[in-house]
């Protein structure tokens, strides 16, 4: 396909429901007839693909069935992302009831890491990061808490629910001094020093940071955002993610992707996003980012879909229910990944959370 390869930083309503899984709570939006993308058969290989332009993929079901057939009882609980080391191309994710798991960097072997029990909780977002020289995972375990830890598994911190007088931010502290206040966290991204968490699954919809005091890493006191539809507010502040030097939030009632400087000033919204799309996560690669809709966007999907976009422009809608993969319909995380050939090409993936019946799926680029 040729493309460059660029690196990254990390890799409504006000009476929205914020109930920790119930997604169909956003169904207020007016729906349109979306481009729908029909499967196709490629020549003699009979294989179904999606999506358009230099983005058409198909379903790779060897690396989908890398899956740890240990886990298969709990997959349908999993829906929590992934994130990767740059460095080693290792991916992370999380599988409930099973643990927090390595892939390797070719996508055929899962290993379990660390013994914790709190690392087989909810694993709702994900971020690898660097911090003073050395390796780091966060992990938002919506309804509990944010675990931060070494790659292997070994627990530095566990973050729990603000107490309402950490934050410069009113707002934030009169939200989790009340006793009605709830700890939505529900997803982690890592910038200069700083961890930034969404608490989207909440009336009290804020991004919160966490920064590190002496080994420790505690409550900071930057925050910003609350429930409405001014710029800067949010209707399920649901996926964040570091890039360019910016905060981007996956704003899923408003269907919108926002970003925001280091410090919560508003920058601007992605253009060209298909009106009703719950959008979930945001990632990115090969100078496009990819995030998908929580489910289908109008009648004529088989699946929520997956958008390849410029932040500009929309470039390729990829629907993985044009694919016959199994129980996936709703999607709730998508993640980017590369696979280094032994000549030194390189594959891109994409790997899939669904939601609602769970499902990892693996996507592949079509030559």
């Amino acid at each position: 396909m040729g493309f460059s390869i660029a690196s990254a930083a990390q890799h409504t309503d006000s009476n929205d429901t914020y109930h920790t899984h119930d997604h169909g709570v956003e169904a207020d939006h007016q729906h349109h007839e979306p481009e729908t993308v029909p499967a196709r058969l490629v020549s003699d290989k009979a294989r179904l693909v999606t999506g358009q332009g230099d983005f058409i993929f198909s379903w790779d079901e060897k690396l989908t069935a890398a899956f740890p057939e240990a886990a298969l009882e709990f997959e349908s609980a999993m829906h929590g992302g992934f994130n990767e080391d740059p460095e080693t191309g290792i991916v992370y994710t999380g599988i409930p009831g099973y643990g927090l798991c390595a892939i390797s960097p070719d996508l055929t072997e899962w290993t379990v890491i660390g013994t914790d029990e709190r690392l087989k909780d909810n694993i709702h977002g994900i971020v690898f990061f660097v911090h003073k020289g050395k390796k780091h995972l966060a992990i938002a375990q919506e309804g509990k808490r944010v675990l931060v830890l070494n790659i292997d598994g070994t627990i530095v911190s566990d973050v729990l629910k603000p107490r309402g007088n950490e934050f410069d931010f009113v707002p934030a502290n009169d939200f989790f001094s009340s006793a009605e206040s709830n700890f939505g966290v529900t997803d982690v991204t890592y910038l200069d020093g700083r961890i930034y968490a969404s608490h989207g699954y909440s009336k009290g919809d804020f991004i919160l940071t966490i920064e590190e005091r002496d080994g420790s890493w505690t409550w900071g006191k930057l925050a910003w955002g609350g429930k409405g539809k001014a710029p800067g507010q949010f209707q399920t502040a649901h996926g964040v993610y570091a890039y360019d030097g910016h905060i981007l939030v996956a704003n899923r009632a408003a269907g919108q992707v926002v970003k925001f400087r280091p410090d919560g000033g508003f920058v601007e919204m992605f253009d060209n996003i298909p009106e009703g799309s719950l959008v979930c996560n945001v990632s990115y690669e090969t100078e496009h980012f990819f995030f998908n809709a929580l489910r289908p966007v109008g009648e004529d999907q088989k699946s929520a879909p997956i958008y390849a976009h410029t932040g500009k422009d929309l470039v390729s809608t990829i629907v993985p229910g044009d694919l016959d993969i199994p129980v996936l319909t709703n999607i709730h995380h998508v993640w980017p990944h590369f696979v280094e050939g032994e000549n030194g090409s390189k594959q891109l993936y994409l790997l899939v959370h669904g939601w609602n019946k769970g499902k990892f799926a693996v996507l592949k680029l079509e030559e």
